[in-house]
């Protein structure tokens, strides 16, 4: 058996930092531009039940949004990578449930759908990195203690 983490040339490794990376930098780049709308004008996704509800501006509420994607972003690039890919795939399941809902931007919410599938994936592979090292590399408080009697 190979080790998980013992290479660059392991599929799997290769796998999980490319997840990392995409799903770390995606969100803060379109957390960041919820603020400049250089990508696209983002209030037009929201929902008009979410605006009806929400009691503030619909770029108020976008500017937000992207708070929590810049820190989520920031999450998963993190030590905390496996936290951070059930964060964003639990946050791209509301923004495609957001999408359905407007009744118009189908296509978008079956694309961040489909990358929830990817956190949740990422989030799965982290959880075995940290099996694996905690199995290769234990702390030494689980460490048998070499003056311990029988």
């Amino acid at each position: 058996m190979t080790n998980v983490a013992s290479t660059s040339r392991n599929p799997l490794d290769l796998a999980w930092w490319t997840l990392k990376i995409g799903l770390g930098v995606g969100p803060i780049i379109t957390g960041i531009d919820k603020y400049f709308n250089k990508l696209t004008d983002w209030s037009m996704y929201l929902s008009p039940h979410v605006t009806r509800i929400v009691p503030v501006s619909a770029t108020f509420f976008m500017r937000a949004v992207g708070i929590v994607e810049i820190i989520a972003g920031i999450i998963v690039l993190s030590r905390w990578t496996r936290f951070g890919g059930y964060l964003v795939m639990a946050w791209l399941l509301a923004i495609s449930i957001n999408l359905v809902i407007t009744g118009t931007f189908y296509d978008l919410a079956m694309r961040d759908v489909e990358i929830a599938i990817g956190a949740f994936a990422l989030a799965q592979i982290s959880a075995l990195r940290d099996h694996h090292a905690s199995v290769v590399f234990p702390s030494k408080a689980e460490a048998p203690s070499p003056l311990a009697t029988r």
